[in-house]
């Protein structure tokens, strides 16, 4: 069986890797190479679906609760299982219950328990939701790994379009690329950036809560963060915009003021596809089967929907 997969993001290398597990020849085909237009280059790596549950739907949740499990059998030792922390200013201690209403999942915890968790975070907020059972990874570091754990046991990658017609199935994992083709698929935009300091220093992702302007700071090691993220109802993919940049950086300023002085390495903006339902979608049309609409779950949710769209190519 041979199996094309077009795209070369989190979707299309889970894909490949679980084709290939079962027994197929498979070939990537992507012409944007390094990852250059994947949306999950731009990700946070957060595997925490209690935290998501909060602002969705229960199927995230229940469909990724072995997602730490799932990316430690893809690559071993790339996920860090210290949970996640979420906290709110003592003047937004609304927003913070709001949260946890809406989710499971978490313990309360109060000013020392926070100081234990990150002691650079002492003395600076009075209460917090901890979530000890989530996880996050780095995923440039997971796409690259992937992909070499991929070509070095024979999947082929190639930005040179294939004639369909050599294979027996084709997986379309090209996300945004299809808005336009799909009637249902939309664009989110989310805008990132990366700080550098040597002043901050965490364990694990950590979640400010503001009713207008909500962060998660990541930490990356040897000095550095992802910030994110915006989400934004267009399909417009320019860079960043002044607005989106000066209040992610106001907002690490209140988690830390040290961030005030860290050093602005990367910003980046991408469009995440989306279905009406904000849940993705593994359907056949003919010999393709469309994986598309992870949108802000890619990570979370990539491996069990990659089963679920090599469970359609073995099916026929």
């Amino acid at each position: 069986m041979r199996v094309l997969v077009k795209g070369a993001g989190v979707a299309g290398l889970t894909v490949a890797r679980e084709l290939h597990a079962r027994g197929a020849d498979v070939t990537v085909f992507d012409p944007h190479p390094n990852f250059a237009h994947a949306a999950s280059w731009l990700a946070g790596g957060m595997l925490a679906p209690w935290c998501e549950r909060e602002s969705a739907g229960e199927a995230v949740l229940t469909r990724g609760l072995d997602a730490a499990d799932r990316w430690e059998a893809i690559l071993p030792g790339n996920v860090v299982r210290n949970g996640t922390l979420v906290v709110a200013s003592t003047r937004d201690h609304g927003e913070l219950k709001r949260f946890s209403s809406r989710t499971t999942g978490y313990r309360w915890v109060e000013e020392q328990d926070i100081a234990t968790l990150e002691p650079m975070l002492a003395g600076r907020f009075r209460h917090g939701l901890f979530f000890q059972g989530e996880a996050h990874l780095d995923p440039r570091q997971a796409l690259r790994g992937l992909k070499e754990q991929l070509s070095a046991e024979g999947v082929a990658f190639t930005d040179t379009a294939a004639s369909d017609g050599d294979f027996s199935d084709i997986v379309d994992c090209t996300g945004a690329a299809r808005i336009g083709r799909d009637r249902d698929l939309r664009g989110v935009r989310g805008e990132m950036l990366y700080l550098h300091t040597d002043e901050v220093t965490l364990a694990r992702p950590v979640r400010l809560l503001h009713p207008r302007f909500p962060l998660y700071v990541v930490p990356r090691g040897n000095g550095f963060f992802m910030i994110g993220a915006t989400m934004i109802e267009t399909e417009s993919d320019g860079p960043i915009t002044a607005r989106s940049l000066m209040e992610l950086l106001n907002t690490a300023y209140a988690l830390h003021p040290a961030f005030a002085d860290a050093a602005v390495v990367e910003t980046g903006a991408g469009i995440r596809p989306a279905l009406p339902d904000n849940f993705p979608r593994v359907v056949r049309e003919g010999k393709v089967i469309v994986f598309n609409g992870l949108y802000r779950h890619g990570f979370l949710l990539a491996p069990t929907m990659a089963a679920e769209a090599a469970d359609l190519v073995f099916s026929k």
